[in-house]
C-alpha cells in the first residue's frame, strides 16, 4: 500500500498544476512534467545532454496541449514528423530508397531521446548501417572499413559513397547512373589532392585510369560501356593486392577480368591496370616505348615544320618574282601547247586515294575525341556521332578500308615490280629506277637542292615522276599500318591477342596507337596539306589527285626530269588526255576536296588548342 501511495502523490501534484487557467494561457508543458510519468523509459539526464535537450517534449508530440486530456487518454498522440524541423534532411530522405521501402527516421534513429551529434565521426555511421545491412558486414574488414574504425575520418564510410540520407538506388546495374556510380563516387576522395597528400596515397590510380580507355570513356560521359572503379576492386571489399581475398590479387585476377573479358587468361591479366609510362622504375617498358615515340615525333615534325616554314617563305617570294615578271611581259618558262592536259594518275590511283581520305578523316574524327577526352570539343562530336559505341564502329569501318587500300597498295606495288611490261629493268632496277616510290641515291641530291634553293643558293630542282616527300609519305604508310595498323588490331581484339602476348603488350599497344596516330594526323593536316595544296604555287588545292590530269606547264616546270624522260623515249603523248575531267565531276570533287581540307584543318586547330588548353 504505502509504494502505491508514493507512486500517486505525484500524479495528484501533476493533476493540481494542469489547471485550466494554465492551460487558457497558452503555458508550454514543462518537460519535466512529462518524466513524471515517462521517467521509467527515458533518462533525464541523457535527454538534457542530447541534440533534442533543449526542446520541449511538445516540440515534437505536438497533439499533447493539454495534459489532462492526455493523462485520461482522450488525446491521440501520432508518429512525430521530423520534418517540421529537420525540412533538408526530410526532403532528401523523400528522394531516397528508404523512402520507398518505408524505412523512416526513427527506425535509424532509434535513440531519439538521447541521440547525440555526431561530430562527423563515421565510426557511428557504419555501426548504425550494418545493423540492417549484415551483408555489408565485410566492409568494416576493408582498408576504408579499418581506416575508419581506426580514428581515420578521411577514409570512405558508407555516407561517403551512399549519403546519409538522399540514398539513392542502384536499379538497374547495366544503367548508366549505375555504372557512373562505381567510379564517381571513388573519385569524391582519390581525386582530393589534399587529402590524397594527407594520407600518402598514390595519385597515380585516378591519373592513370582517366588516361586509359576505359576513363577516358567515362570522362567523354559513356561510363556504361566500360570498366568502373568498383568493376576490379569491388565495392565494399576492398583490399590490398596483396591480400590473398583481394579481388586483384594475382591469384584472382583471372576470375575479375573474365567479369567483362571472358576469355582471359594469366597472361592477360599481366596488362599493367595503372601503368604509368613515366615510372621508369616500375614500368621500364612503358617508360622506353614512351620515349621512343616521343623522339620520333619531336624528330619528324622538326624536320618537316622547318622545312614547310622554308618552303613557305622561299615559295612566296617566288611567286611575288613570277609576279613581277608578268608586269613587265617577261614570261619565265614558256611551255608550247602548255594548257594541253596529260595525265599522271590512272582512275584506280584516283579511287585509293578517294579511300585514304574518306578512312583516314573517319578515323581522325572517331580517334581524336577519345584521345582529348578532356576536351569539351570531343564531348560534343561524341554526342554527335551517338555516343562512344558508334563512334568506335565508325571507327572500325575506316580501319577495315585502310587495310583494303593498304592490300591494294601491296598488290600494285608487286605488280610493278614483277608483272607489268612497261617498265623497263628487273625487279631491282625498278624497285630504285625513276619510276618507283622507293627511295633512291637521287633523292639525297633533290634534298640539297631543295635546301639550297630555300636559301637562295640555287635553282629549284626539276623532279623526275616522284619527289622526296611523297616518297616519304608512301613509305609512312607502310611504317603507319604496322604501327598503327598493328596495336590497333591488338587493342580491337584483345582476347585474342592475349592468348599467347603478355597483358602489357597492351599497354604498349595504346601507346603506340595514341601517338602515332597523333603524328599522322600532325602531319597530314600540316605538312602534307602544305606539301599538296598550301604551298604558293598550289594554293588552295591542287586537284591532281581528284582527275589524274595536269597541264603541261606544270608538268614540264614541276617534273622537268620526268618530262624529258618520256620525250626522249618518244611516249609523251600516250599519257595525254584524252579529254578533260567534266564539270559536275570537277564540281562535286572539289566540294569534297575543300570539305576534306576543312575539316582537317579544323581537327589541327582543336588539336592545338588542346595541348594549349589541357583540362585536369
Amino acid at each position: 500500500m504505502v509504494q502505491v501511495f508514493t507512486r500517486l502523490i505525484p500524479l495528484l501534484l501533476l493533476l493540481a498544476l494542469a489547471r485550466p487557467g494554465f492551460a487558457a494561457q497558452g503555458l508550454a508543458i514543462d518537460p519535466a512534467t512529462c518524466l513524471g510519468c515517462h521517467g521509467n523509459k527515458i533518462s533525464a539526464e541523457q535527454m538534457a545532454n542530447s541534440v533534442h535537450g533543449k526542446n520541449g517534449c511538445t516540440s515534437c508530440h505536438i497533439e499533447i496541449v493539454e495534459l489532462a486530456k492526455h493523462m485520461k487518454g482522450e488525446i491521440k498522440v501520432g508518429k512525430v514528423q521530423c520534418v517540421r524541423c529537420h525540412k533538408k534532411e526530410a526532403a532528401e530522405h523523400a528522394r531516397s530508397i528508404h523512402s520507398e521501402k518505408g524505412v523512416g527516421c526513427a527506425q535509424c534513429h532509434t535513440d531519439m531521446h538521447s541521440h547525440t551529434y555526431w561530430n562527423k565521426d563515421k565510426r557511428r555511421v557504419i555501426v548504425k548501417c550494418t545493423q540492417c545491412h549484415k551483408d555489408e558486414r565485410g566492409f568494416s574488414q576493408s582498408v576504408h572499413g579499418k581506416g575508419v574504425l581506426a580514428g581515420n575520418q578521411d577514409s570512405a564510410a558508407c555516407n561517403d559513397c551512399h549519403n546519409l540520407h538522399e540514398i539513392k538506388a542502384l536499379g538497374d546495374p547495366n544503367s548508366k547512373e549505375n555504372r557512373e556510380f562505381h567510379t564517381k563516387v571513388c573519385l569524391r576522395c582519390h581525386a582530393d589532392q589534399k587529402l590524397v597528400e594527407r594520407n600518402h596515397i598514390s595519385e597515380v590510380a585516378v591519373k592513370s585510369y582517366m588516361e586509359s580507355y576505359h576513363g577516358k570513356n567515362y570522362r567523354l560521359g559513356y561510363p556504361e560501356k566500360v570498366a568502373g572503379c568498383a568493376d576490379c576492386h569491388t565495392a565494399h571489399a576492398i583490399l590490398p593486392s596483396k591480400d590473398p581475398k583481394s579481388s586483384v590479387n594475382p591469384a584472382n585476377l583471372v576470375q575479375t577480368c573474365s567479369k567483362c573479358h571472358a576469355k582471359g587468361s594469366q597472361l592477360f591479366t599481366k596488362f599493367y591496370a595503372h601503368g604509368e609510362h613515366n615510372d621508369r622504375e616500375k614500368y621500364p617498358i612503358l617508360f622506353y616505348t614512351f620515349i621512343a615515340m616521343t623522339g620520333l615525333l619531336v624528330g619528324t615534325f622538326t624536320v618537316f615544320w622547318i622545312h614547310t616554314l622554308l618552303w613557305m617563305i622561299r615559295g612566296f617570294v617566288e611567286n611575288r618574282e613570277k609576279a613581277a615578271a608578268l608586269e613587265e611581259g617577261i614570261i619565265m618558262h614558256h611551255v608550247p601547247e602548255g594548257h594541253k592536259q596529260y595525265r599522271r594518275f590512272r582512275r584506280v590511283h584516283v579511287f585509293m586515294h578517294l579511300l585514304v581520305i574518306i578512312s583516314f578523316l573517319g578515323l581522325s574524327l572517331t580517334g581524336l575525341p577519345l584521345k582529348f577526352s578532356d576536351q569539351v570539343w570531343a564531348k560534343f562530336l561524341m554526342d554527335l556521332y551517338g555516343g562512344a559505341p558508334n563512334a568506335g564502329f565508325f571507327h572500325r569501318v575506316c580501319a577495315g578500308i585502310t587495310f583494303v587500300y593498304f592490300a591494294m597498295a601491296l598488290f600494285m606495288s608487286i605488280h610493278f615490280l614483277f608483272v607489268r611490261k612497261d617498265i623497263k629493268g628487273n625487279p631491282i632496277q625498278r624497285l630504285f629506277g625513276p619510276d618507283s616510290l622507293c627511295p633512291n641515291l637521287r633523292d639525297i641530291s633533290d634534298v640539297i637542292g631543295m635546301v639550297r634553293w630555300f636559301f637562295f643558293k640555287g635553282p629549284k630542282p626539276t623532279f623526275e615522276r616522284w619527289t622526296y616527300w611523297e616518297k616519304f609519305d608512301f613509305i609512312a604508310v607502310f611504317w603507319g599500318m604496322f604501327a598503327i595498323g598493328g596495336s590497333g588490331l591488338m587493342l580491337w581484339f584483345p582476347e585474342f591477342f592475349g592468348m599467347f602476348l603478355p597483358g602489357w603488350a597492351f599497354n604498349v599497344a595504346t601507346i603506340i596507337h595514341s601517338d602515332e596516330a597523333l603524328l599522322a594526323t600532325g602531319f597530314i593536316f600540316s605538312v602534307h596539306f602544305f606539301n599538296t595544296h598550301g604551298r604558293p604555287e598550289k594554293f588552295p588545292m591542287d586537284f591532281v589527285i581528284f582527275n589524274g590530269q595536269m597541264s603541261k606547264h606544270e608538268f614540264v616546270e614541276e617534273r622537268g626530269d620526268q618530262w624529258a624522260r618520256y620525250e626522249k623515249d618518244g611516249i609523251t603523248e600516250q599519257f595525254a588526255a584524252k579529254k578533260s575531267s567534266g564539270i559536275f565531276y570537277d564540281f562535286c570533287l572539289k566540294a569534297f576536296g575543300f570539305t576534306a581540307l576543312f575539316t582537317g584543318i579544323t581537327l589541327l586547330l582543336l588539336m592545338i588548342y588542346a595541348f594549349m588548353h589541357p583540362h585536369h
